[in-house]
Parts: C-alpha cells; sequence; structure tokens
C-alpha cells in the first residue's frame, strides 16, 4: 500500500473512531445481527484458476464455513451462492439489500502473472490509488463479461470522481465502517495465521458499489503461486481463514451492533407456494416505497436535497437514516417509481416492502 492511500485510511478511520467515541453505535433495526457473505465468481465464471486450483471452489467452501460459526454465535447469515452458479454483480447487490444485512462480504482469491506475489489484502469501496489497485478491481468486475445485459453498469466510471462523491455522499456512515471493519479482518489474518500483510486498501470494484450497508472485498491469497495456492485448498488453511474472518465479525458486532426489533424473514424456497394477489396489487397491509440512500446525514425532505425526487420519507436508526420515494401498495407502480428514481440519478435504488407499516 502506497503512503498516501495508507494516511488516508488512517485519517478515515482515526474519523470514524472519534464518531464512536461520542456514542454513535450502528445498527439497521434488525432484531440479530445479519450478515451476507458473497463467495466471487461461480458457474461459468471459474475466477482466477492456476495449477488446478479454481477461485470460485475456494471462495464457497470458505465462505460456507465462516457462516457455520457465525450461525453458532447466533448471526442470522445469508449468502449470494451456496453452491457452484453465476450470479451477477448487480444481483449480489440486491440479495443483500433485500436482506437488510448488517455487513456484506465479498470473498476472493488473487492472482498476478509473475506468479511470485503472497498475502492477504482487504479491500473496501474506493477510487483506485494507483495502476495496481486498479487492476486488481478489473479482474474482479471482469465477471460482467459472463453477463448478457452490460448496459446496467453504466454510469459506473471508476476514472470519473463524481462516481465517488455521489457514494460518499448517500454512504458516508457506511464508509467508515467499512474501513474499520476491513482492518479488523486483515488484523487477524496477519495477526493470528502470520500471513504477509498487503494491507487495507480502497478499490472501484462493481460489488460493493450498490450495497446499502457497511461492505468489504477480502482477497484470500494468491493462487497464482504454487504454495499459497495449496494453502488456499486445503481444509486446514480454509478452516484458518475462516476462523480468523469470523472473530472479526464477531467483534465487529460486539462493538458497533445495536439490536432493533425487525425479525429476519427467511425467504420462499422454490417449492414453496407463495400468497398470489391480484395482478399488480400488494397482499393486504402490504405497500412499496423505493430505498433511494442511506446516509449520517439527516436531510431536509425537499426536492433539491434528492435531485429533484418529491414525495421522500424517511426511516431514522440509530445512526443511519434511510430515504425512501413513493408509497404505493401496486407492484407495477413501484417498477415505475423505481426506474424514475434510477433515471434521475439513483442508480443502487431498490424496491422495499413493508407490511403494517413494518419493513419486511
Amino acid at each position: 500500500m502506497g503512503s498516501a492511500t495508507s494516511t488516508n485510511i488512517k485519517l478515515k478511520l482515526a474519523f470514524f473512531i472519534f464518531i464512536v467515541c461520542w456514542g454513535s453505535a450502528f445498527s439497521q433495526g434488525n432484531a440479530k445481527f445479519r450478515v451476507m457473505l458473497d463467495p466471487g465468481h461461480g458457474g461459468e465464471d471459474p475466477g482466477a484458476s492456476y495449477n488446478g486450483v479454481k477461485e470460485k471452489d475456494v471462495v464457497l467452501s470458505v465462505a460456507l464455513k465462516i457462516g457455520k460459526i457465525l450461525e453458532k454465535q447466533d448471526v442470522q447469515t445469508g449468502y449470494t451462492r451456496k453452491t457452484d452458479v453465476f450470479i451477477p454483480l448487480d444481483e449480489r447487490c440486491s440479495i443483500a439489500n433485500k436482506a437488510n444485512a448488517n455487513l456484506f462480504v465479498s470473498i476472493h482469491c488473487n492472482a498476478e502473472p509473475k506468479k511470485s506475489a503472497t498475502g492477504a489484502e482487504t479491500w473496501v469501496m474506493g477510487p483506485a490509488k494507483n495502476a495496481s489497485h486498479l487492476e486488481v478491481a478489473k479482474r474482479e468486475n471482469s465477471v460482467i463479461s459472463y453477463e448478457s445485459d452490460k448496459t446496467k453498469y453504466e454510469g459506473f466510471d471508476p476514472n470519473k470522481p463524481e462516481t465517488f462523491i455521489g457514494l460518499m455522499m448517500q454512504h458516508e456512515q457506511s464508509a467508515f465502517q467499512s474501513i474499520h471493519l476491513a482492518k479488523m479482518v486483515q488484523d487477524r489474518l496477519v495477526g493470528d495465521l502470520k500471513r504477509k500483510d498487503r494491507g487495507v486498501k480502497q478499490g472501484p470494484f462493481l460489488v460493493l458499489h450498490r450495497t446499502a450497508m457497511p461492505s468489504i472485498l477480502i482477497e484470500l491469497g494468491f493462487l497464482s503461486y504454487v504454495q499459497e495456492g495449496q494453502y488456499l485448498d486445503s481444509e486446514a488453511g480454509q478452516d484458518e481463514m475462516a476462523e480468523s474472518i469470523a472473530k472479526a465479525i464477531l467483534a465487529y458486532r460486539q462493538e458497533y451492533f445495536v439490536p432493533g426489533d425487525v425479525d429476519y424473514v427467511a425467504p420462499l424456497a422454490k417449492d414453496e407456494p407463495k400468497v398470489k394477489a391480484p395482478k399488480g396489487e400488494a397482499p393486504k397491509g402490504q405497500i412499496y416505497k423505493v430505498q433511494i440512500a442511506a446516509s449520517g446525514r439527516d436531510l431536509d425532505l425537499v426536492p433539491s436535497n434528492f435531485k429533484g425526487l418529491s414525495e421522500i420519507t424517511k426511516e431514522k436508526g440509530k445512526s443511519i437514516i434511510k430515504y425512501y420515494y413513493g408509497n404505493t401498495s401496486d407492484k407495477d407502480q413501484a417498477n415505475a417509481l423505481l426506474a424514475e428514481a434510477k433515471a434521475k440519478g439513483f442508480p443502487e435504488a431498490f424496491i422495499v416492502v413493508f407490511k403494517d407499516g413494518r419493513r419486511i
């Protein structure tokens, strides 16, 4: 990590700790701490592949191991995938947002042409500080080459400052918490396992761009280096890494999570019957809103603060305020509101369902 990047992250972390010391604790209203684990790649996208070891297999195994540890500690754990399937980048974000997760943890393996690099590194969303940082992000973002619709990522340009200015304004509190979580994970991987420390870094990762909660991306190590690839592919190595990452997540929960009163609603299984409502109409007592932002700032609900959108409401948490556009019981109308919000400059917007006044 360059000295400028290191200084920048340390300043942000110091500022976040200052906020916490003044009593600002993070909670999204969940009754229990909720984590979304994201094993990178999958299906037709193998990720990095060296010496017969595929990234998609390693990260899935590690994610499932992390989940088992967390579940034993009363953490509600979700996965963007639990099998060898391909999930588009934007859908991974959507899964986490719809689950109202407290954390999003994306898990990957590194690689480089010279095949001599080693060590673990942890990333948060932000502009690349140098060419090497940008190359890592480009490699992980190359997943979109397997997707049929690439137009949905238009407007995301890692070379344009406005891409990150808007992100920081809408998710400033999450950004500080992401940096702190990344440091906790990195400290565990280095301190517990004596891995080479490649640091906490910033990069323009599409999979982190549209999440509405603190989010990090972990590069477990380099598959391109034979000895490290063997460690990453071993049962013992995966157990060790999962244990260290889980410990960091649990430490984060202990320090910052304040329980709310929103219970977890598990998604229906594919073969489980769904309650049908008349076409376009939500079930009785259920309404739709479009979440357009989540921020530590308490903004006035005037159109000028939301790129011209009116009919804005907000939901205050302990330190995060969520802003919603519209209020309708008609699903078709909700989709129209979502399209309008995205057209106005909120590409990460998504539909949220409320029943009897409570988010579900």
